[in-house]
């Protein structure tokens, strides 16, 4: 039990031998799930908000404290003007690249330090940066670079979040079913957002600076109680990894200087054991070393784009739904986008039954991504007009299928590579393997809103979409040597279990 966090000791529920393991398992699941709920949660607010700090002001009550043919008395300082939603954007792409470039950092630290530490650090500096933000509210401050500053540091400290989370879910869950749970499991990224669109839909019509405060808080929060019970590993608390391997079942040699094998054995029963246990010694690999790993590359392009869909929709839906639904108010728009999220919990359930049920991440993701294609079109066209029952369904079924693939890559297909029986069991790998693919991701996550936020400053919503389509077919179109061979592989064990 030594490393085990304080928390742990103290709750007589949880036990101290590992044949209450479910246990511990249901603990990390709803901490983890929690813990990148609301980093999700803190993201969110600057969608909601950013109806409000550039506005339609003549539709408003006029504030008599401001000019009286003023146009802008309702806007916020910097973000006035005709290059507003340019100003915008800027923020949401100095989030995403310095989320992009820090992931690929977060996934290096995290396979060399204690994730629990690890993962507390960069809450309660999430919160501090968040909640920052919304200080500039009250504190009255209209300077773009600080905002900028603010939401640079934010995308920094966030990124410490998933490599994280992801090794510690790999370290306590084998393979059986894990596009099932983690599918479930990913859910906290919609229940994030759509927690992060209700909170910051309160204050966003009066004072908008609680939108960030507020959530600031509550990730502050979580983090104080993973430092309390976080788990990161089985071993901590005298548990058997689930990612154990044996000398049968594993390649005689593997390619690769990240590979390191040490037999163990008990003398007395050497000549009786038929499936030998492995040692493992554990050593991070290099980011090379996970690129040769097969599939990462092709998984880390396509989310690069299919990302790109996904937080474009997280970061401009609302706004898209306030211009082209004026009849709503700002918090009515964030709440309406919520059904986004909804529909992507279902989708990344989906997702995830179907892999385990086919074997086929691959082509999961495939059958999804071209479906995807024309409900983006359909939306496009009919979205502004549609009836309220005929949006909320739109938006529930583009959910499922955006989010979908993306929900896929990034947890139960990123936690598969990470145990890849070519890396012989060595868990530090994970960590590794998962940022390098949410990092590819998240450079198209953070193109994407920038590039919404130049081509929607004249209004041209229907070019927006077109993008999403077209890097919808790419991430379609990059997996397809990876659909071609599982569908290989099924004809091939098809034939054979004829014969």
């Amino acid at each position: 039990m030594a490393g085990a966090p304080m928390g742990i000791f103290c709750c007589l529920a949880i036990g101290r031998r590992c044949d209450v393991v479910w246990r511990y398992r249901i603990l990390i699941l709803s901490l983890t799930f929690m813990c990148y709920a609301s980093y999700h949660l803190t993201r969110k607010p600057i969608s909601v908000v950013k109806s409000v700090l550039n506005q339609n002001c003549t539709s408003l009550d006029y504030n008599k404290t401001k000019e009286l043919n003023s146009t802008t008395w309702c806007d916020w300082p910097p973000f006035v003007g005709d290059n507003s939603d340019t100003l915008l954007g800027s923020l949401d792409y100095s989030f995403l690249f310095a989320y992009a470039i820090g992931i690929f950092f977060s996934g290096h630290i995290a396979e060399r330090v204690d994730l629990r530490y690890f993962l507390t650090g960069g809450m309660m500096l999430s919160g501090l940066f968040t909640a920052m933000f919304g200080l500039g509210y009250f504190w009255n401050i209209h300077s773009l670079y600080y905002y900028i500053f603010v939401q640079v540091m934010a995308g920094l400290f966030q990124s410490t979040g998933w490599p994280a989370v992801i090794a510690v879910i790999g370290n306590w869950f084998g393979k059986g079913s894990r596009g099932l749970i983690m599918g479930i499991w990913n859910a906290h990224t919609s229940i994030g957002n759509i927690l992060g669109a209700l909170i910051a839909g309160v204050w966003v019509d009066t004072q908008w600076g609680w939108s960030f405060i507020v959530p600031g808080f509550v990730i502050a929060g979580v983090g104080l109680l993973l430092f309390l019970f976080l788990v990161p590993s089985p071993d901590l608390v005298g548990c058997r990894s689930p990612n154990a391997i044996n000398v049968q079942n594993t390649p005689s040699s593997v390619e690769g200087e990240d590979s390191h094998v040490e037999e163990e054995y008990a003398p007395e029963t050497t000549s009786l054991i038929t499936n030998r246990e492995v040692k493992v010694k554990e050593i991070p690999i290099t980011f090379i070393g996970a690129l040769r790993i097969p599939g990462v590359l092709e998984f880390s392009l396509s989310l690069f784009f299919a990302k790109l869909v996904s937080y474009t929709f997280l970061f401009w839906l609302p706004n898209y739904i306030s211009e082209t639904k004026p009849d709503l108010s700002a918090s009515e728009s964030a709440d309406l986008s919520t059904l986004f999220d909804v529909g992507g919990i279902l989708g990344g359930i989906l997702a995830g039954v179907l892999a385990d049920h086919t074997g086929a991440s691959a082509t999961v993701c495939c059958v999804m991504l071209v479906i995807t294609a024309p409900l983006l079109y359909i939306y496009n066209v009919t979205g502004a007009t549609a009836s309220n029952a005929l949006n909320v369904a739109l938006l529930m079924i583009c959910g499922a299928f955006v989010n979908g693939p993306y929900s896929l890559i990034t947890t139960a297909v990123s936690a598969d590579l990470g145990t890849h029986p070519s890396l012989l069991g060595n868990s530090k790998a994970l960590a590794t393997v998962s940022a390098v693919i949410d990092g590819t991701g998240s450079i198209g996550a953070a193109i994407g809103p920038l590039l919404t936020g130049i081509i929607a400053s004249n209004s041209n919503w229907q070019s927006v979409f077109w993008m999403l389509i077209g890097s919808n077919m790419i991430a379609f179109l990059l997996l397809l040597r990876l659909l071609g061979k599982e569908l290989r592989g099924k004809c091939c064990r098809r034939r054979s279990s004829s014969l």
